[in-house]
């Protein structure tokens, strides 16, 4: 073989590893900002529960925080960085499912005996399915909510949340409608937590199952809280 085709061969070789590099960093890259975004997610989401529980306060307790929350001049802002980290975390999921389908285009079955056990589950199987119907029903939480019925405290410049609240889960459809979607986000943080802290990198013998402990007890914590709300409203026959 001559100099300048070993030099060609080389150069096709190299070409090839580099993307092949480019393509690893780009996909962990991916799996970091789906990470970090679900995590900030879930943040949000504990935050946004120990706020809505204040309802079993009563109407007056409910409506003074989120008066308090919405006429903060912050508010605006911190709505547009949620919804930029919510949209990039399904944006990056998506892509990442789409490039594993491309790469894998035949499915393909974990044995146990060939390693060590599966963490293959019925959450982390519908993971995309999942976060789908999330992001529809987060449109239709924000419709009903953020967006629907005005009603204003009696004597105060104050929106009556409260009574919207009740007025809305005095219906058994809207009920049915919270309790699925809540049972789904439910399912997609069982696996969700613990794959973000894996894609992170804290993956230990003596910590990972202390994650997956930890991240299922949240799921259902976090699940059980927003499930509540409607099924106490609903119940007590308002």
């Amino acid at each position: 073989m001559s100099s300048e085709a070993a030099l060609l061969v080389f150069r096709r070789r190299f070409a090839r590893l580099s993307d092949g590099v480019t393509a690893l960093s780009s996909t962990i890259w991916t799996k970091v900002l789906i990470a970090l975004s679900g995590l900030a997610l879930v943040l949000y989401l504990v935050l946004h529960l120990a706020g809505n529980v204040l309802i079993f306060a009563g109407a007056e307790t409910f409506n003074k925080y989120s008066h308090t929350l919405i006429s903060n001049p912050l508010v605006i802002p911190a709505e547009l960085a949620l919804l930029a980290v919510f949209l990039l975390h399904v944006y990056k999921t998506v892509v990442m499912w789409a490039t594993n389908q491309r790469a894998r285009p035949t499915a393909y079955h974990t044995r146990r005996w060939a390693g060590p056990p599966s963490r293959k589950s019925w959450a982390s199987s519908t993971m995309i399915l999942t976060g789908i119907v999330t992001l529809l029903f987060v449109i239709v939480h924000v419709a009903t909510f953020k967006f629907g019925t005005y009603y204003a405290v009696e004597g105060q410049d104050i929106r009556d949340l409260y009574r919207l609240e009740i007025e809305t889960f005095r219906r058994p459809g809207w009920v049915a409608v919270y309790v699925a979607g809540m049972t789904l986000i439910g399912f997609h943080l069982w696996h969700g937590f613990s794959s973000a802290f894996e894609s992170l990198g804290a993956r230990h013998p003596r910590y990972t199952p202390r994650i997956l402990a930890l991240g299922r007890v949240l799921a259902v914590a976090v699940a059980g809280g927003f499930m509540a709300i409607p099924l106490w409203i609903y119940f007590r026959g308002w």
